[in-house]
């Protein structure tokens, strides 16, 4: 069985009990006049399905001039999904990746045993100033595939599955659901999807995974009798048939779950893993700066800098 401390099966389902299992409201945290919204983890949930980190940001709007600047960084045992609303932001990795990230497509890239990479908005989007809102995602990999090969993987907006009926436009980004499926191989079970509701819309949550919840973009959905507003991460109970409408104005969410990993992971920093030591040895790699002959290399055409680990 895998490891899901909701997942009882003493746990009543159906109408005795609420369909919502927990409420997030997300942590806020302004880095400059850019605002960051940070869903997962939290001190009540730290993994929906695999996804283990979720941060909301913008919209921001950058004069001309302005931009984003994350220079090369690491990452270990995780999976990032970066997915923009609006904007661009300019992908480089120490694969030698050089991708502009666009609205709508997907951009996964595996850390496995180690990775490096930054995001930037590079001349002339910094020239021309631009909007610039989304979301950065990571998933927790499996334990066996924690040391594997790093890889990165683009998958344009019009490669994805697009569901529409009755006042639904669903974008499938990552795995399956609704009986559609996506073209990028994962690691593991689950799904992501972007959802654009008419009002009083109503849209079921997909059946066939584990866990589930929905972030909430804007505008009102309703649940159970329950409404809520932009900035929630709602969790639902495993098993549980569910589906939620729209209010008046309608709605974009993100639906998100899958299967539960093997049990907890640890984060330090952009470090996940399931064991201590693999955190700790990450830490000594990233330090020691061999960016020859070491673990960790820095991207090709953007390895003038790095952001030095925490002293923690």
């Amino acid at each position: 069985m895998s490891w899901n401390p909701l997942l009882d099966p003493r746990i009543p389902i159906g109408d005795s009990v609420d369909a919502i299992e927990t409420v997030i409201v997300p942590r806020a945290r302004d880095l400059g006049g850019f605002e960051v919204r940070r869903a997962l983890p939290s001190a009540k949930r730290q993994m929906v399905g695999p996804f283990i980190f979720f941060d909301q940001f913008g919209p921001v709007e950058f004069l001309s001039g302005q931009g984003i600047d994350v220079r090369p960084h690491p990452h270990i045992g995780l999976a990032t999904v970066t997915y923009l609303f609006a904007g661009r932001l300019h992908h480089r990795d120490s694969l030698g990746s050089d991708q502009w990230i666009t609205p709508g497509a997907v951009n996964w890239m595996s850390a496995g045993h180690g990775i490096t990479h930054s995001e930037r908005t590079d001349s002339p989007v910094r020239e021309s100033g631009q909007t610039l809102s989304g979301v950065q995602i990571w998933v927790a990999l499996p334990q066996e595939l924690e040391d594997g090969l790093p890889s990165f993987d683009h998958v344009p907006s019009a490669e994805q599955p697009l569901l529409e009926a009755e006042g639904k436009k669903v974008r499938l980004v990552l795995g399956d659901a609704w009986g559609a499926r996506t073209p990028l191989d994962l690691p593991s079970e689950m799904f992501m999807a972007d959802a654009a509701l008419e009002p009083r819309a109503a849209l079921p949550l997909p059946d066939n995974h584990e866990d589930r919840a929905v972030y909430v973009l804007s505008g009102v959905v309703e649940v159970a009798g329950q409404r809520f507003e932009p900035g929630r991460l709602l969790i639902f109970r495993p098993g549980d048939q569910v589906a939620l409408r729209t209010g008046e104005a309608g709605a974009r969410i993100l639906l998100l779950g899958g299967a539960t990993l093997e049990g907890p992971r640890y984060i330090w920093w952009n470090f996940v893993a399931s064991s201590k030591d693999r955190i700790e040895a990450a830490k000594e790699a990233w330090r020691a700066g061999d960016w020859t002959h070491g673990r960790f290399q820095l991207p090709p055409g953007d390895d003038a800098e790095f952001i030095p680990a925490p002293p923690r």
